[in-house]
Formats: structure tokens, sequence, C-alpha cells
């Protein structure tokens, strides 16, 4: 019998006694079972690997797998690639001649991978998409759904006719208003060649064609940590804003007003009562509004909450 930990149990009836407790034994291939010791089969297939391993070190060494499959690559992954070493199997050079060839069926191969429009076209937005969430510092798992909304996108056929760059850009948005990730499309417009009208456009047309219901709403909230971090104000000031945002909710204040508008001037205020002033100018830049927006909102909340600040 094996040991434990290589053990498995079943739930399988005992033709015998009826128990329900079979033990697998690998070593052996059988199941037994755990009362009366009936071998119920044997001669089982191991699906495990060909080889064996007496230490964790060993046998992460012995480990023969790829990269996982993911959708931010045109093939997922699953494609093979010859390399570019020219060497052989052994780690001697290849002769000229046999150069030659391999430089030959290296190139027919990569042409086979990309052979189809819908791959090109793929292969294309994968490329883009790594840059945009490299340059927007966004996390592995909303790069994979925004891959996953493209290519729904394209195997409706909605790309044709389209901008490859405008709609990535608008499927990775969908994909941070699903995630609750506090993005704006002003983020998208500064890092691509496109106008924040074309940008709604397909992210308007990605939420009908997919019908995507589960949209959450942008919170001032969520902004408030990424724009301090760019004022480089203290977590005090972090959690003042917080505070006056909540009041503001509580009060209904924030119905039907952007959040990046309401962020910046609830984070005004707070950097004022915390005495660490930042001008209206520093404030707007960083939020990618207007100064005027944020008098407007910041005479909202002094008003309706009957805050004192000294300017």
């Amino acid at each position: 019998m094996t040991s434990k930990n290589e053990d498995e149990s079943f739930q399988e009836q005992c033709p015998e006694c009826g128990n329900l407790t079979v033990i697998s034994d690998l070593s052996r291939g059988e199941l037994i079972c755990n009362s009366c010791g009936l071998v119920v089969t044997q001669r089982l297939i191991d699906s495990g690997p060909d080889w064996r391993a007496f230490s964790s070190e060993e046998k992460a060494k012995k480990i023969r797998v790829g990269a996982p499959s993911t959708f931010t690559l045109h093939d997922k992954g699953l494609s093979t690639t010859i390399d570019w070493k020219d060497k052989d199997a052994h780690g001697k050079k290849i002769s000229p001649k046999m150069k030659a060839e391999v430089h030959r069926l290296r190139k027919w191969h990569i042409r086979s991978r990309i052979h189809k429009s819908v791959d090109r076209n793929l292969a294309n937005a994968m490329n883009d998409l790594d840059r945009f969430c490299s340059q927007l510092n966004l996390p592995n798992n909303l790069k994979e759904s925004g891959a996953i909304i493209y290519r729904k996108m394209v195997y409706k056929n909605l790309i044709r006719g389209r901008s490859i760059e405008a709609m990535l850009a608008a499927s990775l948005y969908a994909a941070c208003r699903m995630k609750g990730i506090p993005k704006t499309l002003d983020d998208f417009v500064e890092y691509s060649s496109l106008t924040k009208k074309e940008l709604g456009r397909c992210y308007r047309l990605i939420l009908r064609e997919l019908n995507i219901k589960n949209i959450k709403v942008t919170s001032p909230i969520d902004f408030i940590p990424r724009f301090c971090a760019d004022l480089k104000l203290s977590g005090k000031t972090q959690n003042r804003a917080a505070e006056i945002l909540d009041l503001a909710q509580k009060y209904h204040i924030t119905a039907g007003k952007a959040p990046t508008g309401l962020a910046a001037a609830s984070l005004y205020i707070a950097a004022i009562q915390e005495d660490e002033r930042r001008t209206q100018k520093a404030v707007a830049d960083i939020a990618g509004i207007t100064e005027a927006t944020v008098r407007t909102r910041y005479k909202e909340l002094i008003t309706k909450l009957n805050f004192e600040v000294r300017l």
C-alpha cells in the first residue's frame, strides 16, 4: 500500500460487502475495499507523470509544461516556435546548408501561425493591448477581460470598418467599468491617437452588441487614492476627502455629476482643512478637468455641507 498522501478515497461501492470506502493504491494500480480487502479494480491507468521525484526541487526541475493558455495572445499561447539559436539537439552549431533550410522552415512556420485575417487582426490588437496595459498600469486579470471582450467583437465581425485601436481601448475601458477600476476615457485618449467622441462611440457599441448589463457606476471615492498619490498628499487628507464625499452622497449632492470633478473638489477642500494646500490648477490638471469645474463643485460642497474653509 502507498502512504497516506498518495492514497485517494473514491465514493465507489464494494460489490462484496457494500462498503463505500474504496482506496486507490497508485503503486499497484488497484482499487481496494477498506473493509473486506477485496480488490475491486486492477491495472488502473496512471495519469501522472512518467518520472519519479524524491524532493520538491527535483520535482520542479522535471516538470515539462509550457506557459498557461491566455486570451492576450492571438493563438492563446498554444502554438509552437522554432528557436533562433541555430543549434541542434546536442547544442552543436548546424551547418550553413541546414541553417538555410531551418531559416526557410522558420519563416513559413511564422506565416502559418497568422494566415487568416482574424489572426492578423488579433495579433495587431494584442500588441496594442500590451502597450495600453503597461502605460495605464492595468493588472493581468483586467488585461484578460479586455482581450475576451475584444475577441467577442471580432467573432461577431464588428471590427470591420472600425479602428482596431479604438475598439481595443473601448474593450479595456468596458473591462475597467465592469471591474470597478477608476479609469476615465481621458486616460485612454492620452495614450492613443483617438478622440474622446470616437472612443465613446465604440464603447457604447460594445455595450449594445454584447448586451453588457453589469456596468458599475464609478464612485468619486475610487479616484481619491490615485489623485492623492499624484498630488503627494498625506493619508490624513485622503481620509478627510473620503469623509466629505460620504457626506455628499448622504445628502444626494453627487447625483448627476462627474466623479472626477467631485473627487477633485473634495480633495481641494480636504487639503485646505489639513493645511496641505494645493492650487486649483494643480488639482484640475491631475483630475483632467478645468479649473472652473473645480470651483463649481467646491462651491456646491461648502454651501450644501455648511463647511467653513479659510482660503
